[in-house]
């Protein structure tokens, strides 16, 4: 059985963050490292740390290089979803949101999604929206709107999966 290889970014990566600590004496904690995923932070940190140890291997009394082993603990090496909650987390006060706030899992979302959508429609309704009840009539079923919330929704996540470039 063959392995597939990579294209070496997080080689080349690590490689990078190493020198950036050896040749230009910058604390392993005073890097930002964001992944797309767990496992790759994960496997950054070790190979980081793989890469320390054998810089010890190569010069045993460098401490600063001792000291970035230690300080690794503290690293800041996540995903970038993982990055910005805990900037939402430390910095709440400033952008007006509660303490206690959290993220909601897929049902709830879902949920959110739907409860809006009814409220919108709901809100179309009583306004009497001309262009609302020509789209409704035109896309909408023949006994009620569920058609047309499930067109709005299924463009809704296309939207989402597609990425666009001005």
């Amino acid at each position: 059985m063959r392995q597939q290889l990579g294209s070496g970014k997080t080689t080349v990566l690590v490689e990078r963050i190493i020198n950036k600590i050896i040749n230009d004496n910058i604390d392993i904690d005073k890097i930002l490292i964001v992944t797309f995923t767990n496992a790759a932070a994960s496997e950054m940190r070790e190979r980081i740390l793989d890469a320390l140890y054998k810089k010890i291997d190569e010069n045993p009394n460098d401490i600063r290089i001792q000291k970035q082993i230690t300080l690794l603990n503290k690293a800041n090496i996540s995903t970038i979803h993982s990055f910005c909650l805990e900037i939402i987390k430390n910095n709440f006060f400033e952008i007006g949101i509660s303490p206690n706030f959290r993220i909601g899992d897929t049902s709830e979302i879902e949920i959110l999604k739907q409860e809006t959508l009814e409220e919108v429609f709901e809100e179309l309704y009583e306004k009497e929206d001309t262009d609302f009840l020509n789209l409704v009539n035109m896309y909408g079923g023949y006994r009620d709107d569920e058609e047309l919330k499930n067109l709005i929704m299924q463009i809704y996540n296309f939207s989402r999966k597609c990425t666009f470039s001005y």
